[in-house]
Parts: structure tokens; C-alpha cells; sequence
């Protein structure tokens, strides 16, 4: 199967998945209630922020060796980091301004700091790339 062939099948599988959540989208609408105590609360919040440390450190480290594996970590660090706002605000409750002033001031700042991390085009090659290219290009 060609590369071509496995990035329309991908693109038609994603489309059908995406659509097919929709009924499910709306069935979760109408059943799921406001509120629910939930277990392992504060083990899921910190797991999460840990998640998001290893990937700001991860990134970190990978951009400044610019490694091209950089714009991967980061991509997915500024994932988290929007999760993270996103359920911060919305299970605030009465510090949802305290939740949202963080949002502004650090997780969608440091997501957008990622996300152009992620998308700038590699305009420096590592050492490391720039020696296999070479020897690649004399074999």
C-alpha cells in the first residue's frame, strides 16, 4: 500500500471517527450531570501537571538541541497545557478567576510559546543531522 493510498484511507478514517463522536457528543449533552464527586481527585491533578512538566522539560531540552523531534514534544505539551485551562475554568467553581487569571497569564501563553515552537519551520540542523546528510550524500 502506497503512501498516498495510507494518508486518504487515515484521512477517511479520521473524518468517519470525528463524525461518528457526534451522536455521542449529544447522548453525553443529555446525560451527564452538572456535578459528580469523583475518586483519585487530587492523584488525577497532579499526574496531570507532572505530564506537563516532563513535556515543558522534555521540549526544552529537545529545542535547544534541535533535535527534530522538538516540534513533537512541544505540540503535545501545548495540548496539555489547553487541557489543563480548560478543565481549570471549568471546574473552578467560586476561583474560577483565580483558574482563569492563570490560564491567561501562564498555561495559554506557555501552549502558544509551544505551539510556535512547534510549527516554525527548522531553520537550524543539528550537528548531528547535518553529518549523517552529508555522509548519505557521499555513499
Amino acid at each position: 500500500m502506497g503512501v498516498e493510498m495510507r494518508g486518504d484511507l487515515a484521512g477517511k478514517l479520521l473524518l468517519g471517527a470525528g463524525m461518528a463522536l457526534l451522536p455521542w457528543l449529544a447522548m453525553l449533552w443529555i446525560t451527564v450531570p452538572d456535578s459528580y464527586p469523583a475518586q483519585h481527585w487530587r492523584a488525577a491533578w497532579v499526574g496531570f501537571d507532572m505530564l506537563e512538566i516532563a513535556g515543558l522539560l522534555t521540549s526544552a531540552v529537545l529545542v535547544r538541541r534541535s533535535d527534530h523531534r522538538a516540534p513533537l514534544a512541544s505540540i503535545a505539551t501545548a495540548v496539555l497545557l489547553l487541557v489543563d485551562a480548560w478543565f481549570d475554568v471549568m471546574t473552578a467553581g467560586r476561583d474560577v478567576i483565580f483558574s482563569l487569571a492563570l490560564a491567561c497569564m501562564l498555561e495559554l501563553p506557555l501552549a502558544a510559546l509551544c505551539a510556535a515552537v512547534a510549527l516554525r519551520p527548522a531553520v537550524v540542523v543539528s550537528a548531528r543531522t547535518a553529518t549523517a546528510q552529508r555522509a548519505a550524500v557521499h555513499v
